[in-house]
C-alpha cells in the first residue's frame, strides 16, 4: 500500500469513527425503542435582515454522510451537496420560517421557536423522539432531549442545521437580487461592515428587523420604514 493510499484509508476510518460518535444520541434513543428520531435546529437568529428558518430531519437509521457536521463547520459547496443527500436519505424532513414581522413582534427567540413548530407541523412523518439544539419545544407532545451545542453533537440536529442553512442562504441570495445595494447574497443579512455601510447609506428595507439595535440606529436617520409582513 502506498503512503497516499494509507493516508486515504486512515482518513476514511477517522471520519467513520467521528460519524459514529456523532450518532450517539440517536443510538441511545433507538436503544430505548424509538425508531424515528428527529433532529431540529434553526438558523438566522443573528442577522439584521431576513426570516429565521428552522428545519427538522427525521431518520430511521444512521446518516453516515461524509462531512456531516454543524452547518457552520461545513464549506458552502459541501453544505449544498449534503442538504440534497440528507433530504434523499431522511424518512421525512420539513422547513419552517418566521417572518421579519413575526421576529419584531415576538422577539427572535420566540420567533425561532415558532419556526421550529412550523417545521414539525409540516413533516410527513412525525418523530417518535426529538433532539434539539438546547431548546425545549413546549408544544411538542412527544419525548425530546435538548442538547447543548446539539448541532455539533447530534447527527440529526446537524443535518437539520444544514438543511435550514442552505434554504435560508438561498432566500437571502434571492433577496440580494431584489435589493442589490445591501449585498445580502454576500453576508446573508449578518452585520458585516459592508452591510452596516449600506444601512448607513440607504437606510433599511422592509426585510430588515427593526427590533435589532443596529437597524434602530438606521431608522433614526430614515424614519417611516415598515417591515415585510
Amino acid at each position: 500500500m502506498t503512503d497516499a493510499a494509507r493516508k486515504r484509508r486512515n482518513a476514511a476510518q477517522a471520519e467513520r469513527r467521528r460519524l459514529q460518535r456523532l450518532h450517539r444520541y440517536e443510538i441511545e434513543a433507538r436503544g430505548q425503542g424509538f425508531l424515528l428520531v428527529g433532529g431540529i435546529d434553526e438558523v438566522g437568529r443573528g442577522p439584521l435582515a431576513g426570516p429565521v428558518v428552522a428545519a427538522c430531519v427525521v431518520t430511521d437509521g444512521p446518516l453516515m454522510l461524509r462531512g456531516l457536521n454543524d452547518s457552520k463547520q461545513v464549506p458552502p459547496e459541501r453544505r449544498a451537496e449534503l442538504a440534497l443527500e440528507i433530504q434523499a436519505r431522511a424518512t421525512a424532513w420539513a422547513i419552517g420560517e418566521a417572518s421579519v414581522a413575526e421576529i419584531d413582534r415576538l422577539n427572535i427567540y420566540w420567533a425561532s421557536v415558532l419556526a421550529m413548530e412550523r417545521a414539525l407541523a409540516a413533516l410527513g412523518a412525525a418523530p417518535h423522539y426529538l433532539l434539539t439544539d438546547a431548546v425545549r419545544i413546549k408544544s411538542y407532545a412527544g419525548p425530546q432531549l435538548p442538547v447543548i451545542k446539539g448541532d455539533a453533537k447530534c447527527a440529526t440536529v446537524a443535518a437539520a442545521s444544514i438543511v435550514a442553512k442552505v434554504h435560508r442562504d438561498a432566500l437571502l441570495v434571492e433577496l440580494g437580487r431584489r435589493f442589490p445595494q445591501y449585498g445580502f447574497a454576500e453576508h446573508k443579512g449578518y452585520a458585516t461592515q459592508r452591510h452596516l455601510d449600506a444601512l448607513a447609506a440607504h437606510g433599511p428595507c422592509e426585510h430588515h428587523r427593526r427590533g435589532f439595535w443596529r437597524v434602530k440606529d438606521a431608522l433614526l436617520r430614515f424614519p417611516g420604514f415598515e417591515p415585510a409582513s
